[in-house]
């Protein structure tokens, strides 16, 4: 079953009260816009990326070069979507850019240099390390449509919405993992695994 990014785009099932820039374990899945873009083939159970996946794969291990307080868990790239554990580290304390306490308690830059109050969380919201990694990946993607030839995506190269699943326990994770690392096995039933395992936001 594939689906069909057209049909819910504007729905979101996210959890109203939870704070997505909590420190904390996020599982995600994000899919390609149609299957024509083929990011790997699988050969005795093991992904074999193209180049496509390789620019794919080069753009998710920049995150943490964009997002300071991101740290990126296992992931895998299959052939028309990515998994990946995200783990977005909180900071209480009031942290100016070269790591000191900031002298001045009553304000902090958050991330993206905005004024946050003290006590406010700091973390980077999951949705726009999400929506970087898509426009960056998005953006090489057409460069290399336009300049090597590569095969061109219709309308947009990922679906507009993504998965995501909060871990909340080491067993999750665990879980998680087992789950990450068996995917190219599980290949053929992949579909109900992705609506299982995350939330569409």
């Amino acid at each position: 079953m594939k689906f069909n990014p057209e049909i819910h785009h504007r729905h979101s099932i996210r959890l109203k009260d939870f704070d997505y820039a909590n420190s904390g374990l996020y599982f995600v899945t994000i899919c390609l816009n149609g299957s024509e873009n083929q990011l790997c083939v699988i050969n005795n159970n093991e992904t074999i990326l193209d180049n496509a996946g390789l620019l794919i794969e080069k753009w998710w291990l920049l995150i943490p070069s964009k997002f300071s307080d991101v740290v990126l868990e296992d992931y895998i790239i299959m052939p028309d979507h990515l998994h990946g554990i995200i783990t977005i580290v909180g900071a209480d304390q009031c942290v100016c850019p070269d790591q000191r306490v900031c002298p001045d308690q009553r304000v902090c830059p958050d991330s993206e240099g905005e004024l946050k109050k003290q006590g406010e969380h700091m973390g980077s919201p999951l949705h726009k390390v999400i929506q970087w990694f898509k426009t960056m990946s998005t953006n090489e993607y057409i460069r290399n449509v336009k300049e090597k030839g590569w095969t061109p995506f219709n309308k947009r190269l990922w679906q507009r919405n993504y998965y995501e699943h909060i871990i909340r326990n080491e067993d999750e994770l665990v879980r998680i993992r087992k789950y990450i690392n068996d995917n190219p096995l599980n290949w053929q039933k992949e579909s109900e695994h992705i609506e299982f395992w995350g939330d569409k936001k």
